[in-house]
């Protein structure tokens, strides 16, 4: 409220309290100095005569003459006490006075009139809940207007209707007016907007064969409980009590009580007007089972007695009406795949009350077949229409079919343009057998600006920027660029792809990158310290060519520079005594030492894809398989072959639940024969930054790299006693170190169910799941360690700091320690773990939400199979990146 408002010379309440209360209670108007008096017509006794004169008094806005044109009083005609009265009603009718009064001088009259303010301005206050952008349309009132009571009511009543159907049944509006100079007013709506009105019980009376339970449970408006924290279901709604009474009559439909009828549903709401209960009354009926079902055709292209055999219900089945729905459908569509779009399917019932049976004769009427006249796209403001165009199945010409309708209908929802509620209209050609398809498309925003900082406990601070445009001037072809930073990994890439190459159905795209990854090990399973750093420059030129209309051809060509160093300060020594440092295994372990240098890979691939999901970025039904091959050895330092393959199944269980069941593998072989490393020793011939690692994200309930193959080195401390030294596990922050090696070989696979949630975590883009992941990598050839499992190696400082390697094993003789009992800290054993392809099981549930501050993801795992060195992890989240 602005200072004007602080000083109010004269405030009047202009109505009394409105409750909602599940009343239709009308405003009243309280008494107040707005409120004018009972209408009077004279002071004098009732009288009869000619009008000789009529002085209209007290007007400021309106003429003398304009008062009069209201009224049928004219100088020179009769009166009387009755034309009066009916003087004053006419000018109270036109609403624009507060208060009239008609004086009578022996025909002399005169018109004592105050005339309604103007409105200065509407002022709303106490409104949290609703912003003013909701609330203003709804009042008719507006600065300027004339002030008439009528139109408070009728605003109040709007208002309170407005948050009536937000489910606040308590909300109280109490207008008034603020008096201001030049008889000019503003009107005040003081809003107790109250709780929202819960559904506290759901009550069933007259079922006896489902329990309450049961039946709530087909409902959408849900009972009032903790658990539903948000759900928008346990608001009361009067038009969600209608909807669910159809939704009990479809129960009882679906299970054969075909006579079953609501009588009754009664909303009342408790004292404290704060929650409803509702109380339904039912009529269950008879259970019906099918009797005789066939189906007749008139349409020569369909036999009535092959559709009959493929029907789903059988004669003595449970009647199901939802069943009978979806028969009709499936016709009709069978209809349409031989081109008779407009076939007219009607189920005629035979009810045997007696028997307790339910006859069905399916009889498809005769229609013509139907060829497409025209496609017809609406809406598409930035998109051209080629770019929806090319995903119809159907052309101008082509014979209807249903099913390819569909399809098209799949494919352009696909592409991420368009809003996800799009639908193509079959509508009447010019002739019966022409049919038009109309596609109403709503744009959506396709370029992302994406400014990005969080957490994630896989890269922990992250820093991003990325521009994105999915529909580069409406053509459809899609730009990138994005720049990260994270504690872990650096990268700068642009990237292009045209899908339609020269209006051919042929996609071709390239990218531009620089990678730079800082590999890191654990300490203590919690901390991790930087290994390797591997930079990659490079570039990568795709082109995608369809087979089918399911099954498509990728190819790609790659070129990489990778230059992978360690850090000399750490993990270099002088271990020949020439001078010249060079990486230390007793420093970094033989697996690192060998992963060090530049190298070239130059790698041609191709993808086999088989989609048949309803849509590629948010599935709900379909599979998809795809064989990946990468041959790396065409140029270049590198030769390898890698093969991947993945496949997932989409399936809508009801009620908006999904279950995704996916799978993948891989295993890379490399071309180059043995290797070995600097030291001599026969190596892995996959080097560490091609092989294959898994754990989080990929299995949840583990840690990054998590599983598979890994050295673990735990240091010991050396004491030494005339030269003889024994070995005990140091209890110090850092006595263990993990590094993941990878593997050559591994299998994943998940299943998981998105839960529905109601229409406001729907809106804040809340997407639980459960989920259950297994998998495992393996396959290496067992690394070369510093020393043999159960041995010891370490340091040893003489008096001249002159550094000493102790020999491998338990004890040993080192004559350059001096006499007597010292401690030194240095030694260690490693152990090779995990290498084995026995499955890791883990299940937990998460959360997708897309929140103010970027894409949130946390899962809740727990790991329930696991094997010796395996790194397990029960909460893992990010926080500002895409997943």
């Amino acid at each position: 409220m602005n200072s004007s408002m602080r000083q109010r010379p004269v405030v009047v309440a202009l109505l009394a309290t409105t409750m909602i209360a599940g009343l239709p209670a009308a405003p009243a108007m309280a008494q107040n100095a707005a409120a004018p008096a009972a209408p009077v017509a004279a002071t004098l006794p009732a009288a009869q005569g000619t009008i000789r004169s009529i002085v209209v008094n007290g007007t400021q806005r309106l003429e003398p003459d304009t008062v009069l044109s209201y009224t049928k009083l004219r100088i020179g005609q009769p009166y009387s006490q009755e034309s009066l009265d009916q003087a004053l009603r006419d000018l109270y009718e036109t609403e624009l006075f507060a208060d009239v009064q008609i004086r009578n001088d022996n025909g002399a009259l005169t018109v004592e009139l105050k005339e309604n303010p103007v409105i200065n301005r509407i002022v709303l206050e106490g409104n949290k809940r609703l912003k003013e952008d909701k609330i203003r349309p709804e009042i008719k009132l507006a600065p300027r207007q004339i002030y008439t009571r009528s139109k408070v009511r009728a605003d109040v009543a709007r208002i309170v209707e407005l948050y009536r159907r937000q489910g606040r049944f308590a909300a109280t509006i109490e207008p008034k007016m603020v008096q201001l100079d030049q008889n000019r007013v503003d009107i005040v709506f003081e809003i107790s907007e109250g709780p929202k009105s819960k559904v506290r019980q759901i009550n069933i009376i007259g079922n006896e064969k489902f329990k309450d339970g049961n039946l709530r449970s087909q409902m959408v408006t849900k009972q009032s409980r903790w658990f539903r924290l948000f759900s928008s279901g346990t608001s009361y709604d009067p038009d969600r009590l209608a909807y669910d009474q159809q939704k009990l009559r479809q129960f009882y439909l679906t299970e054969g009580y075909a006579d079953f009828r609501v009588i009754s549903a009664v909303a009342e709401l408790t004292p404290d007007k704060q929650d409803f209960i509702i109380t339904y009354v039912v009529e269950e009926g008879d259970r019906y089972k099918f009797g005789d079902v066939k189906v007749e055709s008139d349409i020569r292209d369909l036999s009535g007695d092959s559709l009959t055999k493929r029907l789903p219900m059988k004669k003595g089945d449970w009647y199901n009406a939802k069943q009978v729905e979806d028969t009709v459908d499936t016709l009709s569509e069978t209809a349409g795949l031989f081109g008779y779009a407009f076939a007219d399917v009607s189920p005629d019932f035979n009810r045997d009350k007696e028997a307790l049976t339910m006859g069905i004769n399916f009889r498809i009427a005769n229609a013509p077949r139907v060829y497409v006249e025209r496609v017809d796209i609406n809406g598409n403001t930035l998109t051209q229409d080629k770019v929806v165009r090319r995903e119809f199945r159907l052309a101008e010409g082509d014979a209807f079919n249903s099913f390819l309708v569909k399809r098209s209908k799949d494919r352009i929802n696909s592409l991420g343009y368009f809003q996800e509620k799009l639908d193509v209209e079959q509508k009447p050609g010019s002739a019966p057998d022409r049919i038009v398809l109309e596609t109403n498309v709503q744009e959506k925003s396709t370029g992302e600006l994406s400014l990005s900082a969080g957490f994630s406990s896989l890269e922990r601070f992250i820093v991003s920027a990325s521009i994105t445009q999915r529909n580069f001037r409406g053509k459809g072809q899609e730009l990138r660029t994005s720049v990260n930073y994270s504690a872990y990994s650096k990268s700068v890439e642009v990237g292009f792809t045209e899908p339609y190459f020269m209006d051919k159905n042929i996609a071709l795209g390239g990218d531009i990158y620089r990678r730079d990854l800082n590999s890191f090990r654990y300490l203590n399973n919690n901390d991790r310290d930087t290994t390797y750093e591997q930079t990659t420059t490079g570039f990568q030129i795709r082109a995608g060519v369809p087979i089918t209309e399911y099954i498509s051809l990728a190819l790609r060509y790659s070129l990489n520079f990778d230059d992978v160093t360690l850090d000399k300060d750490t993990y270099y020594s002088d271990t020949d005594g020439d001078g010249d440092t060079e990486c230390d295994p007793l420093l970094a372990g033989r697996y690192l030492c060998d992963a060090i240098g530049k190298r070239t890979t130059s790698s041609v691939g191709y993808s086999l894809i088989y989609d048949t999901r309803d849509n590629r970025i948010r599935p709900t039904r379909g599979q998809n398989v795809t064989l990946n091959q990468d041959f790396a050895g065409l140029g270049g330092d590198v030769k390898y072959v890698r093969t991947r393959l993945s496949a997932a199944k989409y399936v809508p269980l009801g009620g908006g639940f999904i279950f995704s069941l996916t799978g993948e593998g891989g295993y890379i072989h490399s071309l180059e024969g043995d290797r070995r490393d600097a030291s001599g020793e026969l190596v892995d011939a996959v080097r560490l930054t091609d092989r294959f690692f898994l754990g989080n994200p990929q299995i949840r309930g583990f840690d990054i790299r998590g599983i598979g193959p890994r050295v673990v080195r735990r240091y010991y401390t050396t004491t030494s006693d005339n030269g003889t030294f024994t070995g005990v596990e140091s209890t110090g922050s850092s006595n263990r170190t993990d590094d993941a090696l990878g593997g050559k070989i591994y299998y994943l696979a998940r299943a998981e169910i998105e839960i529905p949630l109601g229409s406001g975590a729907r809106e804040m883009g809340l997407r639980p799941s459960i989920f259950a992941d297994v998998g495992a990598v393996g396959g290496l050839k067992s690394p070369g360690l510093v020393n043999k499992t159960g041995s010891f190696a370490g340091y040893c400082y003489d008096s001249e700091s002159v550094l000493a390697t102790v020999k491998a094993g338990g004890t040993a003789k080192n004559p350059t320690c001096a006499v007597g009992y010292e401690t030194v800290s240095g030694g260690f054993q490693e152990s090779y773990l995990g290498d084995t392809l026995k499955p890791r099981l883990a299940v937990g549930f998460g959360v997708n939400w897309n929140s103010p501050f970027g894409p949130f993801r946390i899962d809740v795992a727990k790991a329930l199979l696991k094997e010796p060195g395996d790194d397990t992890k029960l909460i893992n989240f990010n926080v500002g990146t895409q997943f």
